[in-house]
């Protein structure tokens, strides 16, 4: 049976996510650093969690332990933890604004990816997912009929592109895990004050790289209708 861990898998779309692949058949882990949220939505979903904020090193040491014990392995792991943080203009961005948001998003991811690979080395077709977003994409925040162009988020935007390159390095260095990018889309949740899609629907880039199996690529960046601009 296929194990996965979602980080920040209480809410929102990661909590979706978990949702679908549990009634796909795999077992889910469920990340959060709210732990009474965190067990709560396990316990609502029938899903395992473990204590983990992506921001600190003991605790993701931590629950990489608990996997280890647990599990032994790890087949997929979602990157899917993430703020919006300030959302100054960039004249006004400092660089302390730039940091907090990077800590989870860029940092945490980094992370996490590292203290999981030696169990996903283990796993059967391992893979890695991570949640970027199309505010991160060169190509879409520069196409004006695009909605991401239509909003400026430094901090946010460029620590999803940070999250994109991550992928393709991740990807063409470390050949026996797969690794892929999906962008949720603008998708109706508390953070986007819930404006946009459903979450059936921003769940679904990242359910369906999850249960590719065999056939999962690697280096890859889509949204639920498919390949998008880098």
């Amino acid at each position: 049976m296929t194990t996965t861990l979602i980080t920040g898998g209480n809410r929102g779309i990661g909590y979706e996510v978990a949702r679908r692949l549990l009634h796909a058949g795999q077992t889910v882990w469920i990340g959060s650093r709210d732990s009474s949220s965190g067990q709560r939505a396990a316990d609502r979903l029938g899903a395992r969690f473990v204590p983990l904020d992506v921001t600190d090193d003991a605790s993701v040491q931590h629950a990489a332990s608990i996997l280890q014990d647990e599990v032994g392995h790890l087949d997929i792991l979602i990157n899917n933890a993430g703020i919006l943080g300030d959302v100054s203009a960039p004249e006004y961005m400092t660089p302390t604004q730039l940091q907090s948001v990077y800590e989870t998003n860029v940092f945490g991811l980094v992370r996490v990816t590292h203290a999981l690979l030696p169990l996903l080395r283990k796993g059967t077709t391992p893979s890695v997912i991570n949640v970027t977003s199309g505010m991160g994409s060169f190509g879409l925040t520069q196409d004006p009929d695009r909605i991401e162009s239509q909003y400026t988020l430094a901090a946010y935007g460029s620590s999803k592109s940070a999250v994109s390159m991550l992928t393709t390095q991740y990807a063409k260095t470390i050949p026996e895990v797969r690794f892929n990018a999906v962008d949720p889309g603008q998708t109706a949740t508390d953070f986007t004050g819930n404006v946009g899609q459903t979450v059936e629907e921003g769940a679904e880039a990242a359910v369906r790289v999850a249960t590719l199996g065999l056939a999962t690529p690697t280096g890859t960046l889509t949204d639920r209708q498919g390949p998008i601009p880098w």
